[in-house]
């Protein structure tokens, strides 16, 4: 079973420190986010890995090779523009052997877990699911003071009331034969594929990830993370 991890964003909410490196190099500890990722799928029995990368591309090239010195098989799709996130596995599908029977994962590049990746693909497969979304509920304080309006009139203020959400954690399990509803050389999201199958009537599943998880979507993520160092040493470990 492969891995498809997606490596090639530019990181702008990351800024100043992705003026010089990618997103997926930035260091939690002493390792990049990227190698914490592919440590903790080697420790789960994956074997294959491929990456999509696209800006500074070179520099994941050379810290990753071929992937032999971290143990596990890595190879590179280079996107010359940006294809989306789900826009890549067209290229994926010409360029790489699959097992047909087989689904494979695709995650975000920018994301630390401590999921059990063998569990998420055990329920797409016992569920006979097309993708399998990985979901996580999130409760965050609201940043401002939430105003109750009847008319002209304020009826009452809740200051800065906490809210409770499911969202899309970034990582997906795909079957192979969902591959074919990509279209190609066109930019394509994975929102966009799940759309476009519902509206078919295909069954996309949702899978609740109770494991730590965290998107590196501002530098206030990669700070927190960055200086928690209960939270390193636990996704570090795999």
């Amino acid at each position: 079973m492969k891995a498809v991890i997606l490596a090639g964003g530019i990181g702008v909410r990351l800024r100043p420190f992705t003026f010089s490196i990618p997103k997926p190099l930035l260091p939690i500890g002493e390792k990049p986010i990227l190698e914490i990722i592919i440590n903790r799928l080697k420790k789960q029995g994956f074997k294959d890995v491929v990456m999509a990368i696209g800006y500074k591309s070179k520099m994941i090239q050379a810290y990753f090779g071929d992937g032999s010195e971290f143990g596990i098989n890595i190879t590179y799709l280079i996107e010359k523009r940006p294809f989306g996130t789900a826009g890549p596995l067209v290229q994926f599908r010409k360029q790489i052997s699959l097992d047909k029977n087989e689904p494979l994962i695709l995650m975000n590049g920018d994301i630390l877990t401590s999921l059990n990746f063998k569990k998420m693909v055990k329920y797409h497969k016992d569920n006979n699911l097309a993708i399998t979304v990985g979901v996580k509920n999130i409760n965050e304080k609201n940043a401002y003071g939430i105003i109750d309006i009847k008319g002209k009139m304020v009826n009452r203020i809740v200051e800065k009331p906490f809210y409770n959400q499911s969202v899309s954690a970034g990582i997906y399990i795909i079957s192979f034969n969902v591959l074919k509803e990509i279209p190609a050389n066109r930019f394509f999201t994975m929102p966009n594929l799940i759309n476009k199958l519902t509206l078919k009537g295909i069954s996309i599943g949702a899978y609740n990830i109770k494991e730590f998880w965290v998107g590196m979507e501002n530098l206030k993520y990669f700070e927190d993370i960055h200086n928690n160092v209960a939270i390193r040493k636990e996704i570090i470990k795999g």
